[in-house]
């Protein structure tokens, strides 16, 4: 019997959001009634491009009703560009936790996401160059690749419990396995050279206020930061990024990311009330 937290009881027996938007600005649907999980998800933008609504329709398990609450909670007041970097992970932690066997129907929200951006933007559903692997649930190399790096997956029954791939006739397990160790052989590289703390402060610096900041201000926000430790960024939000409910989202997804990326792999961003 899984164990399921208090947020996920209540986003299953009070869902947010549930329905359909006339006119949506994005549309999709994912899943199949057939293999047990579908979920249907629309958005309507406001005059600023911001997720001014969104809605879903779910027919599936307790999981993957709360995960689908979850999500338009977590994605209304964002761009499209900030709604694409919310992950499974966070979706997951909004709910305070899934247990491994559910977590696909917080990938399953996931994917909703992506093609209804898909959508808003007029691209074609399946990804350019995916082949579909798991003819069961319809699951294509990509979303089998992503899902092994963004969540550290090692196994076939890993790759199930995230995705569904390999959940029905198992005819596909071999094909999951080949993807999760070409994946794991992945050479893990990192070029940039070592940093003095001087040189590493200077460059944190820099690198909000030229590819952090423009970007938080443009929404009402602002950081500032705090203290630099190490590789610990302890930085305060301002503005609409102090009160946003996807304020931890943007902190990770965002602020971490690029420093992550521009500055150092091993950079944690810390918030503080100041």
């Amino acid at each position: 019997m899984w164990e399921y937290t208090d947020k996920v009881k209540e986003h299953f027996l009070n869902p947010r959001n549930v329905g359909e938007i006339e006119n949506p600005d994005g549309v999709a649907e994912v899943g199949s009634l057939a293999c047990g999980d579908a979920l249907k998800l629309t958005f309507k933008l406001d005059e600023n491009k911001k997720i001014k609504d969104a809605r879903f329709k779910t027919f599936g398990c307790a999981s993957a009703i709360a995960s689908s609450s979850a999500l338009t909670e977590i994605i209304k007041g964002m761009t499209v560009e900030e709604a694409l970097k919310v992950t499974n992970q966070d979706i997951a932690k909004y709910l305070g936790g899934l247990p491994d066997e559910k977590m696909h129907c917080s990938v399953m929200g996931k994917q909703a996401l992506e093609k209804a951006v898909e959508n808003y933007r007029g691209a074609p559903a399946l990804e350019a160059g995916a082949k579909i692997i798991c003819e069961c649930f319809g699951v294509t190399d990509l979303e089998i690749e992503r899902a092994v790096r963004e969540n550290n997956l090692s196994t076939v029954e890993d790759v199930t419990n995230y995705t569904k791939a390999g959940g029905g006739c198992g005819s596909c397990h071999d094909a999951i396995q080949q993807i999760i160790d070409h994946v794991r052989a992945e050479p893990k590289t990192d070029n940039k050279p070592k940093l003095t703390n001087i040189q590493k402060i200077r460059l944190i610096e820099e690198t909000i206020e030229r590819e952090i900041r423009p970007s938080l201000k443009h929404d009402g926000g602002d950081i500032e930061i705090i203290d630099i430790i190490g590789n610990r960024v302890i930085v305060t939000m301002h503005g609409a990024c102090s009160t946003c409910k996807a304020a931890d989202i943007t902190l990770k997804n965002f602020v971490e990311h690029r420093l992550k990326e521009l500055v150092s792999p091993d950079i944690v961003v810390e918030e503080v009330s100041k």
